[in-house]
């Protein structure tokens, strides 16, 4: 991949680092409930719901994160840009959509194509580990 695309991506995945750092932040001091905030049954359970929801948003961002992160190791590598089913490039097109891309468009399909579409049978993103299951 040319130069002048690795620095433009380059200085995208740090912007985004810098983003998510500093909404962690932000995020993690609304998190502190005072005795104040709970007035009664009611106002308990939504700012339960509301924890709830900043937890799930933080810990897609933790997910994104890494994502970044590990697309920044690839450019200090050398390998951003290269699918790792196929060891092609993958398209400018796909980068700039989704610039996290591992994988080609073709690549992607034949993954997409694979997993089972039940809980069971998609691979658990956060943890790394697969909980497929064979059909008969």
């Amino acid at each position: 991949m040319r130069k002048h695309l690795l620095k433009k991506f380059k200085k995208i995945f740090e912007h985004q680092r810098k983003n998510i750092l500093f909404n962690d932040r932000v995020v993690r001091d609304d998190f502190m409930v005072t005795m104040d905030d709970r007035y009664d049954e009611v106002d308990q359970a939504a700012i339960e719901i509301e924890q709830s929801m900043r937890m799930r948003l933080c810990n897609r961002e933790v997910l994104y994160l890494k994502k970044v992160e590990d697309a920044l190791k690839r450019i200090e590598d050398g390998t951003f840009g290269e699918c790792e089913g196929c060891g092609e490039f993958i398209e400018l097109r796909r980068l700039e959509a989704r610039p996290t891309a591992t994988f080609c468009v073709s690549c992607k399909e034949d993954q997409e194509k694979k997993e089972v579409l039940t809980a069971m049978g998609r691979a658990h993103k956060s943890l790394g580990e697969s909980f497929s299951r064979k059909l008969s």
